[in-house]
């Protein structure tokens, strides 16, 4: 299992369109992926899931994966959400 914290700073938060990049990003991994805010864990390959969570602007995250390409899914998700979400 590897994990690491990552702030989105998107002005919109992890809503809708950047969301859904999220959501493709980490189907790409064969990794279980979970997003966790605030002690609530949810599965990262799920939009509602994400969606669930009500990431906003300046909200701390962490992303943890378990599986053969755990790190690497982790590094590419904590990317993504680094560059505001654009792949």
């Amino acid at each position: 299992m590897f994990n690491k914290s990552v702030e989105v700073t998107n002005p919109v938060g992890l809503h809708a369109r950047p969301a859904t990049f999220f959501i493709q990003k980490a189907n790409e991994f064969k990794s279980t992926i979970w997003v966790e805010k605030e002690g609530r864990r949810v599965n990262a390959k799920s939009l509602l899931g994400v969606l669930s969570l009500g990431i906003s602007q300046n909200t701390t995250i962490n992303i943890i994966a378990d599986g053969a390409d755990e790190e690497f899914a982790v590094n590419s998700l904590v990317d993504l959400v680094e560059s505001n979400f654009v792949s």
